[in-house]
């Protein structure tokens, strides 16, 4: 086994460790040991390091195409909605890319506690290639500019609510004072690694089962 699979199956083993629910929702370093956290980071500086696609945006789109499910984070907004009030849980989390046309949407399942309510929160946004710093061409980072959010509830009590559908539509909070960026940093053909420009890190899983209601 080449050493880029062993420490890709050292973290994931990881990540399957502390993923105590089985509902499928990302862990994030919020509520976790600062030892734990320290070893998922350096486990994926290490898979950084050896990178088969060192310029993703240059040489493997074909590869970032498609549904990614979130499996860690430590990004502000997915920690908060880790911690939903009113007795909400937070369900998957995905983000499905459409290369060609420089679109992406990130889709997070909501569920009450008790089954009362079902629903999601949709993102969507659009992104360009950006240059890094001293590269002539861009080759990893990504120039993020979000649209619109949309709240959806889907069910109440076990019954559909198709009028509830995408009940509230809100434009999305871009930075005002400087433009997102996310830099895919690991990249094969079932695992993604990016980080934010605000130093957040995102694992994510390729993913076979989005709802066919999110397309």
């Amino acid at each position: 086994m080449n050493n880029q699979l062993l420490i890709k199956e050292k973290l994931q083993a990881k990540l399957e460790k502390i993923q105590t629910k089985s509902d499928g929702s990302p862990v994030t370093n919020l509520k976790l040991d600062k030892t734990l956290v320290e070893g998922i980071e350096q486990l994926t500086t290490e898979l950084e390091s050896v990178n088969p696609n060192l310029n993703p945006l240059l040489n493997a789109t074909y590869l970032l195409d498609g549904a990614w499910q979130l499996q860690y984070s430590t990004a502000r907004e997915i920690r908060s909605l880790v911690s939903l009030p009113l007795g909400l849980k937070l369900g998957k989390v995905y983000q499905v890319i459409d290369v060609a046309n420089k679109l992406f949407f990130n889709l997070a399942k909501v569920k009450h506690s008790l089954g009362l309510v079902s629903g999601y929160v949709k993102v969507t946004a659009s992104f360009e290639p950006a240059k890094e710093d001293l590269e002539p061409l861009a080759n990893k980072r990504l120039n993020v500019y979000f649209d619109k959010r949309y709240l959806s509830i889907d069910k109440i009590i076990g019954i559909n609510t198709p009028q509830l559908n995408q009940f509230k539509v809100v434009p999305a909070n871009n930075f005002t004072s400087r433009t997102a960026t996310l830099d895919i940093t690991y990249l094969d053909e079932t695992l993604r690694v990016g980080r934010g420009g605000d130093g957040s890190l995102f694992i994510l899983s390729k993913s076979n089962d989005l709802p066919d209601f999110t397309s």
